[in-house]
This record gives C-alpha cells, sequence and structure tokens, in this order.
C-alpha cells in the first residue's frame, strides 16, 4: 500500500505536466463533482428521500378513516415526504379540501422539497457537458502545437515526435470523458430519484386531499381528536 500510493501520485503529477492547464483544471472539476455527489447522497438520506413506506402506510390509514392515527404516523417520521403529508392532513382537517389555500400551501411545499432535492444539481450537469469539450480543446490546441513542431522540423521531422505530440493531445480529450461519463451517470440517476419522489408525493397528496373517492365511502373524521393529536406534537 505504501508502494501503491506514491506510484499513483507520480503518474497523476505526470498526466498534469502533460496535458497542461486544460488536465489541471479537468481535475479540479473532477474533484468539484465527487464533492457534490458526497454532498447530494447525504442530502438524500437526510430528507429520507427513500423512506416513503411510512408516509405511504399512513395515506391509506387516512383514506380509510383511521385519520389519527395516520396523522401520529407521520408527524413523528424524520422524512420530509412525511413532513408534507402531515402537513396536508393538517390543512385538510382545518380547512377541508376544497380550500384553495390548502392546495396553495401544499404546493408551495412540494416546490419547496423537489428544489431543495434538486440543488446543486445544474452544477453536476454543467460539470457533464463542459468536461469533454474542455478535453476536445485542450486536444486541438495540443495538435496545433504538434502540426507546428511538424512545419517548424521541415524535411528532417521525426515521426516519433509527431506521434508524441499527438498522443498527449489526446490525453485531455481521455481525461474530459473520464470526468463527464461517471457525472452524467449519478447525474441521471440523481433525477430518477427526484422525479420517482415527487411522483409519489404528489399521489399521497392527492389521496390525503380526495379521500376514497372511487371506493367506499370512508369514515367520517373525528377533527377534535386529530387536533388534539396536533397539539401533542407540536408541544413535543
Amino acid at each position: 500500500m505504501k508502494n501503491i500510493l506514491p506510484s499513483i501520485a507520480e503518474q497523476l503529477n505526470r498526466v498534469f505536466e502533460l496535458g497542461g492547464p486544460i488536465v489541471v483544471i479537468l481535475g479540479m472539476f473532477s474533484v468539484l463533482s465527487i464533492a457534490i455527489i458526497l454532498f447530494k447522497l447525504w442530502q438524500f438520506y437526510a430528507m429520507g428521500l427513500r423512506r416513503r413506506g411510512v408516509a405511504g402506510a399512513a395515506v391509506k390509514k387516512w383514506v380509510a378513516g383511521q385519520r389519527q392515527a395516520a396523522y401520529s404516523d407521520v408527524a413523528q417520521h424524520s422524512s420530509q415526504i412525511s413532513n408534507v403529508v402531515a402537513h396536508a392532513m393538517r390543512g385538510q382537517t382545518r380547512l377541508g379540501s376544497e380550500n384553495m389555500l390548502v392546495r396553495e400551501d401544499i404546493e408551495n411545499l412540494s416546490s419547496h422539497f423537489v428544489r431543495r432535492a434538486s440543488s446543486y444539481l445544474r452544477g453536476l450537469e454543467a460539470i457533464a457537458q463542459i468536461s469533454p469539450l474542455l478535453g476536445l480543446f485542450g486536444t486541438v490546441l495540443g495538435m496545433i502545437d504538434a502540426f507546428q513542431a511538424l512545419q517548424n522540423a521541415g524535411a528532417t521531422v521525426d515521426p516519433s515526435v509527431l506521434a508524441g505530440g499527438i498522443w498527449v493531445a489526446l490525453l485531455t480529450t481521455a481525461v474530459g470523458l473520464g470526468v463527464a461519463i461517471p457525472a452524467t451517470l449519478i447525474l441521471n440517476w440523481f433525477e430518477s430519484q427526484i422525479e420517482d419522489a415527487t411522483a409519489d408525493l404528489e399521489s399521497m397528496v392527492t389521496s390525503v386531499l380526495t379521500g376514497n373517492v372511487t371506493g367506499e365511502p370512508a369514515v367520517a373524521p373525528n377533527a377534535p381528536e386529530i387536533a388534539s393529536v396536533m397539539q401533542v406534537q407540536h408541544a413535543n
């Protein structure tokens, strides 16, 4: 292990020396993309983006008429999706689902959830788009230098020198693609997770506001009981 680390460091240092400032910039992009990815993984976990089971089960209880138990479940859960569902339950209980203020308030809270989940993804997208272009730009500059050296050499040109200049120029394109490909794949995964969570959240909120409109009539809510649970939750 002690021998491997210095070897890797030496190879990276040589790549930076051969590739010039373009490879240095791409290296900075790589570090930045890793930082964004690690932050988003932590943020998704903190928001409970994939912990939707509690909220889904609570919505089923709500539709079935077990509203006090349903609200208690989501009010005690830590995920952001459960918080939005609990907010919808409070608004539906206090003002009714037909009140436009309730719907606008829930839409605003849901939009805040989506914006927070999507934060910093534009930066990752920019890195994924710019890196291959920057690598290609470095390759073009390297090719220009290689053919200038060929022209200056005149009739005494050494093919090995030209070949060396070309592969060094192509190095920047390889580095650019190496940064862009994993960034693009992970970006698409992040976006798919947000889309799935948003679709589930919209479905849950709609079920809370509309109730069991296609099935048997739900048991009438006991507003005083739910209000008491709300007071207990806020007190805690």
